[in-house]
């Protein structure tokens, strides 16, 4: 068996990734002086006076948030026009200088607040392109002063699940040229947060390619470690040369993890995908896209996706002009929730018996449906096919089957198929590839009380924690 097969079996996540991977679907919130000038890009000379959120309500974002089913929200405390939502001591742009609260307010203080009031996670975005500070393009004074706001959000706003940085560095061939310190950013998260996944630039979370909320069939969260490293390198010619950075990998490449891939490759990592997209066409609230937020239909579609595909599902809502979510927002996330509610309440499969081709001692087929996704199933080591049959002790109607590997044990299962028994005879339900964390396949509704899930392809041992049956109907 080749030796890179084996080892990419064994590549595991670390506990801040699986945190934010078993977290599944959260909010980003994007909110600024943009939401006062109706642009997506600040330039950095706005003034403060414009940012008077009057009826700025943080309890109603993370109730809109919960509504929908999300355990985490991510706030933008500075994009890239440098105005910060706390009254950062380094500099005068910021909600200390705006109306709102006669400048006394923290918008970051309440929403920490209200998310561990209502019981979800908290976050922060802080957009290491500043077109406000002077000292940007001046890497050495800048790098100090982006650590100096770092580790404001980092010691006054309690435990951080996730610091999310995008890389942007927009000013263009002409513009002013900052290289970005990223390994001190990383220790002093890993100092202060030590909890805290470090997203997108960063090594815990990829992007996943695009924010259009588009996913691959086969999302590997083992890749090549050179896609990690890329993913913070802004030109190619600041720290590779070309025959080097040809060879480096992509966040929107199509393939990152086969084994045509992997057997390439002198080490590889866990590195999981996110899937970042808005609820409408911008990032930052427009009233012109008031009618446009997503169908429901689309962000089913999206959570399939993502949460059903191995990745994360961050959904970004600008709050308005008001401080509030609006309310076409707010009612299109609360019909996701009682969607997705619905459709996984009632787990057919609680109560089945199982049986596998092959299990290895103490980790038996019943695992698979005991509720605990800490315990699993798995073969001998080596076998790389196995079946396993669900018996759910009478005919029932389903339309989703729900997977999960161990990926404490790391990510192995590279294709399967779903069948149920007509009769005597097997027919094809589902077929798929990867599975991960977690596979929602979804397909016409069937009756039947025999299903059959048939691992064809998988590295050096394939796992299963979970199977979960269920009806939308």
């Amino acid at each position: 068996m080749n030796s890179m097969i084996r080892n990419a079996a064994q590549v595991r996540p670390s506990d801040r990734q699986l945190t934010v991977q078993e977290m599944e679907f959260y909010a980003f919130v994007h909110f600024t002086v943009n939401t006062y000038t109706d642009k997506e890009w600040g330039m950095g000379n706005e003034d403060p006076s414009i940012f008077n959120p009057t009826e700025f309500d943080a309890d109603q974002w993370v109730e809109a948030c919960k509504a929908a089913g999300m355990r985490g929200l991510i706030l933008t405390c500075k994009h890239h026009d440098g105005f910060c939502l706390w009254p950062s001591v380094y500099t005068d742009h910021s909600v200390q200088h705006s109306p709102w609260k006669d400048g006394k307010g923290d918008i970051v203080q309440e929403v920490s607040e209200a998310c561990r009031k209502g019981g979800i996670q908290f976050g922060i975005y802080l957009s290491p392109w500043d077109r406000h500070e002077q000292s940007y393009g001046d890497s050495p004074l800048y790098n100090a002063y982006f650590r100096n706001q770092l580790r404001e959000l980092l010691t006054n706003y309690g435990d951080l699940f996730c610091v999310w940085f995008d890389g942007a560095c927009g000013e263009g061939p002409n513009g002013k040229r900052q290289v970005y310190d990223w390994e001190s950013y990383y220790a002093l998260i890993r100092e202060l947060q030590p909890n805290a996944a470090i997203s997108v630039c960063g090594p815990d979370i990829r992007w996943c390619g695009n924010e259009a909320g588009h996913c691959r069939e086969s999302e590997w969260s083992v890749v090549p470690a050179s896609l990690r490293d890329n993913e913070r390198i802004q030109e190619k010619s600041q720290q590779v040369d070309d025959a080097e950075f040809a060879r480096r990998y992509s966040s929107e490449d199509k393939d990152l993890g086969s084994r045509e891939v992997i057997q390439q490759e002198s080490e590889l990592v866990w590195y999981p995908a996110e899937v970042n997209t808005s609820i409408r066409p911008g990032w930052f609230y427009h009233a012109s896209e008031d009618d446009k937020v997503k169908s429901l239909d689309e962000l089913r579609r999206i959570y399939y996706g993502s949460v059903g595909g191995n990745a994360m599902f961050l959904l970004n809502i600008p709050p308005d002009r008001r401080g509030l979510f609006h309310e076409n927002d707010v009612a299109r996330l609360r019909e996701l929730g009682e969607l997705i509610r619905d459709t996984f309440k009632d787990n057919l499969a609680a109560h089945a018996s199982v049986q596998s081709s092959e299990s290895m001692e103490g980790q038996p087929a019943s695992n698979m449906v005991d509720g605990n996704n800490d315990t699993y199933w798995c073969p001998q080591e080596g076998t790389e096919q196995a079946i396993i049959e669900v018996d759910l002790k009478h005919e029932a109607t389903f339309d989703h089957v729900v997977l999960q590997e161990h990926i404490r044990s790391g990510q192995r299962i590279e294709r399967f198929v779903l069948e149920y028994r007509d009769g005597e005879e097997w027919k094809s339900l589902f077929r798929g590839t990867v599975i991960g964390y977690k596979r929602i396949c979804r397909f016409d509704s069937v009756r039947f009380r025999y299903i059959r899930l048939s691992i064809t392809e998988s590295r050096w041992c394939p796992t299963i924690s979970n199977i979960g049956i269920y009806s939308s109907l």
